[in-house]
Formats: C-alpha cells, structure tokens, sequence
C-alpha cells in the first residue's frame, strides 16, 4: 500500500497517451481510455487529458514531457511489445534523458514464462528493455512487465493485461479524495435548463453537474451528472437540482433515464 491518504482539498490529475498507428486509422478500438479513467477516479485521481499519437517518436516525446510536466501522473498504453515497431520505451527514454537498459528482473521474469514457450529470443528480450533507472509493473498474464519511470507509468496495449497493471499499482498511488457522483434524468431540452443548471451549480461550489442529452422515444431529455468529493454536498447540490426541475414542472428520475 502507498502512504498516500485523501488530501485536504488537493486534487490528483493524470494523463494518458495511446500510442498505435493501429488505432489512429481505425482498425483497432480503443478500450484502455475508459478503464484507466474508471480505475484512477477509484484511486482518487482525476484523468483530465487523452491523446492519441503514431508510432513515431517525435510525437510521443513531444506529448510525454508537455502531459507530465503538468500532471502528477502520466499513463501511455501500446508500443512495448517484440517487435521493431514498439518504439515507446525508446521513445520515452529520449524523453527524459536517459539510456535504454535492458532490466535484469524483467529477463529473469522473461526467461522463466518463455522456459517451455520456446525460449528467450531476441525479440521476446526486447521487452526486458527499460528506461534506465525504471522500476516493474507486474504482469500476470504475459510475463512482460509495464514500467514505471519517476511518474511516467507505460503499459501495454491489450486492455486485458493493461487491467492487470492497473490492478497491481491499485492503492500504490498518492490521491485525493475519490470524485463521486449521482445522475438524475428529465424529459426536458438543455437550453430550457441551461440558466438553472448553472445557477444550481454556482450555489454549490464543491459540485460540478454534467449534462448529456439525447433523443430517445421520439421526445429530447437529457441526464444530469452531478459530481463532488463530498457526499454531503452530492446530496445538497441533487436534492437542489431535483426541486428546481420540478419547480418547472419536469420531474426528475433518480439514475437517469
């Protein structure tokens, strides 16, 4: 576990860069944004920003410093497998001004999961390669470990063993307060809204409220996502926003519609 405890008011922010020319032209959909999101909003760590780079490493070097210099942490998924074209460790190496190492606990974790899968190869040692000075995120699946370097945090691209590295820094970061939230529905149009949501969200100043509309059953409404890290203010800020609504004659349903 970390020493970490919610802090007094400081709130925890962290980035995430998807490397993979594979998702830029759409042949693969990204799944690892909305679990990172889910997972750091659990350890009390707001994602405030996502981007998407080629696998060319001009782009992930630029997007590495800008996203970390103003963040507490910096996630990257994709590029860290066998072949010539996983450029991120190297990448990220540039970055922070450093040699790439090859890690001795990741070749012994390496040679021990390839021992009956065929051996060591040159290829396979590649994921062994480190920032030097980096230190091992756990990998139950494939062996291959993730990365950690200073408050860089590189994963793999497959959102399946991303989950499992996700799952094993779980508690290990320092965080705030966890963001909480409650959504209410109503048959209603934004722009009728608009002025109550915003004075419903000045009169409470821990709270944000999210609208989302849509179209559905042939008539316009829209969800209202109200978001605070303190319960008792969720709860003011919802109740307030509930009577408001009905004030206007449109009722709201609790969980959204």
């Amino acid at each position: 576990m970390s020493d970490s405890s919610p802090s007094s008011g400081r709130i925890y922010t962290a980035a995430l860069i998807v490397i993979g020319d594979e998702i830029l032209s759409g042949r693969t959909q990204d799944k690892n944004i909305s679990q990172v999101a889910l997972w750091l909003g659990i350890q009390g760590i707001r994602l405030r920003e996502v981007r998407v780079v080629p696998d060319v490493t001009e782009a992930i070097v630029e997007a590495v410093n800008t996203l970390r210099a103003r963040n507490d942490y910096l996630f990257t998924t994709g590029g860290i497998g066998p072949t010539h074209d996983d450029i991120t460790v190297d990448a990220i190496a540039e970055a922070v001004g450093v040699e790439v190492i090859v890690h001795p606990e990741a070749r012994t974790i390496l040679e021990g999961y390839y021992e009956t899968r065929g051996g060591l190869t040159e290829a396979r040692l590649r994921m062994a390669r480190v920032p030097e000075g980096a230190d091992l995120i756990p990998n139950r699946y494939t062996g291959a470990p993730g990365i950690r370097f200073e408050n860089v945090f590189i994963m793999a691209g497959v959102p399946s063993i991303t989950a499992g590295m996700l799952d094993a820094l779980s508690g290990t970061l320092e965080g705030g307060a966890p963001l909480l939230s409650e959504t209410v529905g109503c048959w209603v149009q934004e722009s009728e809204v608009a002025t109550l949501l915003g004075d419903t969200e000045k009169a409470h100043p821990t709270c944000q409220i999210g609208s989302y509309p849509f179209w559905r059953e042939g008539r316009t409404g829209a969800n209202f996502v109200v978001r605070s890290t303190d319960a008792d203010d969720l709860a003011a800020c919802t109740r307030a926003l509930v009577a408001a609504l009905e004030t206007l004659g449109k009722p709201a349903v609790f969980g959204g519609i």
